[in-house]
Parts: C-alpha cells; structure tokens; sequence
C-alpha cells in the first residue's frame, strides 16, 4: 500500500491515501478509536491519524486537517480556506453501489484550515525536501 505519510509536530503519524485504491486500504487499516478526515468537497485523500483520539489535541488534529486540505482538488483548484470533515472510525459506512474510495459518514464535526496554514505547511515540505 503507497500512502503519504507525515508527522505532526508532536511526532504523531498520519497517513493520506492518493487514490481511490489507497483510500480503501486506509479506512480498512484504521482502528475502530481512531479519527479519518476528508475535505467537505469530493476530491480529498482520507487521511488517518494513527493514535486513540481520546489522546488527541486540537492542535494535532488541525495538523492533520491541514494536510488533508493540501492534497486535495479543493485546494489545487480554488487556493484558498479549505473545509476538512472528522469523524471517527466507526461513523464511516459503505454500501454495494458506492464506487471504489467512497464512503458514507453518519456523524461528522468541521473544520475550517485557513489558506495561511495550506501555505505554510508546503512551504515545510518543500524545505524538507
């Protein structure tokens, strides 16, 4: 399996799929205490936080927000505030007609990442590479 993976400055691993294949082995690989997050538009990776989220910060989950939000087409193609969706593992739900790397979500929370954060966490990644 090919995710992305980064770290969130407290040394947490998240992983974001890159396609619709890898989106499905993500949700297959997390565990049931574990959060997902998606862009509110389509065109996003899942991205796994690998950690219980009764152990989570704001902080880390805005983190991981922000590198969903990057990946995304939402973002290639409009540059700007970015809504992310977090929900927990054991929200996601998926039907026989639902095509491959989709999902349905029963409960949700939102999250606005600011344009700033977008830019600030490539302009990390390109120094780091």
């Amino acid at each position: 399996m090919s995710l992305r993976q980064y770290l969130t400055s407290t040394g947490i691993v998240v992983l974001l799929g890159k396609s619709a294949e890898t989106n499905e082995e993500l949700i297959k690989q997390s565990n049931k205490n574990e959060l997902l997050l998606h862009t509110a538009k389509p065109g996003s990776p899942f991205a796994n936080i690998k950690t219980k989220e009764a152990d989570l910060s704001k902080q880390e989950i805005y983190e991981a927000a922000t590198m969903c939000a990057k990946h995304s087409q939402d973002w290639r193609d409009n540059k700007k505030d970015i809504s992310v969706s977090v929900f927990s593992v054991s929200d996601v739900c998926k039907s026989k007609d639902m095509k491959l790397g989709t999902f349905g979500v029963k409960k949700e929370k939102k999250i606005l990442v600011k344009k700033q954060d977008i830019l600030e966490f490539e302009k990390q990644q390109s120094q780091a590479s």
